[in-house]
């Protein structure tokens, strides 16, 4: 029934897509949000549902009392080799827009109703204070936990330089064997620098883990490398 409704959910939003991914609406006390984007991050951008694929759609529902709920599909199951992905989430928030600290929290359940054993649970909070940003999220899939800590401050002076920090722990329930041994839980981490600078947005990033040399045949964290890492980025728009 569900993949039903999706799939109907999809080709209502198939007309209006090319020009917007998102369709927005008041109903009443509640924004009703339908799209064939993701609408919403967690946890002060920690938590986001699953990138999408090729068919997707979902909709985010929030009252004007800080609750909201959501369904987020990034795969509908219909193309071959891709399994129907469910993200249901609910939460509740309290955003400011001035220097009062705003707070949320939450849990978002990843399902696989085609496959066994393969939903799994994340749970999300986070705060913001005067332009910093605050989250964590604890996750729990089959095989494994990942528990991660993020930081965001605003522009620090002297230089106004953004600093975005990122922390990670991962701990298996049975150890991934590499050539000359094991490993059940490591770490990894990461450092984000940017800056505006003559209409350019500049980024330094910085990444690395506590796995190193054959460690790294099994690691599985959120860094793209398992060894240290440095990308130097800048951007200008043209238009």
């Amino acid at each position: 029934m569900n993949k039903k409704l999706l799939m109907a959910l999809m080709l209502g939003l198939g007309g209006c897509a090319s020009q917007s991914e998102v369709l927005e609406r008041e109903v009443g006390q509640f924004d009703l949000k339908l799209g064939t984007a993701p609408t919403r991050s967690m946890a002060q951008g920690l938590v986001s549902p699953t990138a999408a694929s090729t068919f997707r759609g979902g909709l985010d529902l929030t009252h004007a009392s800080g609750w909201y709920v959501g369904q987020w599909a990034p795969s509908m199951g219909i193309l071959e080799g891709n399994q129907l992905e469910l993200d249901n989430y609910i939460g509740y928030a309290q955003q400011r827009f001035d220097d009062a600290p705003g707070f949320e929290l939450g849990v978002i359940r990843y399902s696989f109703p085609e496959l066994e054993d393969w939903d799994r649970h994340e749970y999300y909070a986070g705060v913001n204070l005067a332009g910093s940003r605050l989250g964590g999220a604890l996750s729990s899939s089959p095989g494994r936990t990942d528990s991660t800590l993020f930081l965001e401050l605003g522009p620090v002076r002297p230089f106004d330089v953004g600093v975005r920090l990122k922390y990670a722990s991962h701990s298996m329930d049975s150890p991934m064997y590499h050539i000359g041994g094991s490993v059940e839980v490591f770490n990894d981490w990461s450092l984000n620098l940017s800056r505006p600078l003559l209409g350019m947005q500049l980024d330094l990033s910085y990444s690395d883990s506590s796995l190193s040399g054959p460690q790294c045949g099994v690691y599985s964290g959120q860094n793209a490398y398992c060894e240290g890492f440095v990308m130097f980025k800048a951007e200008r728009s043209l238009f």
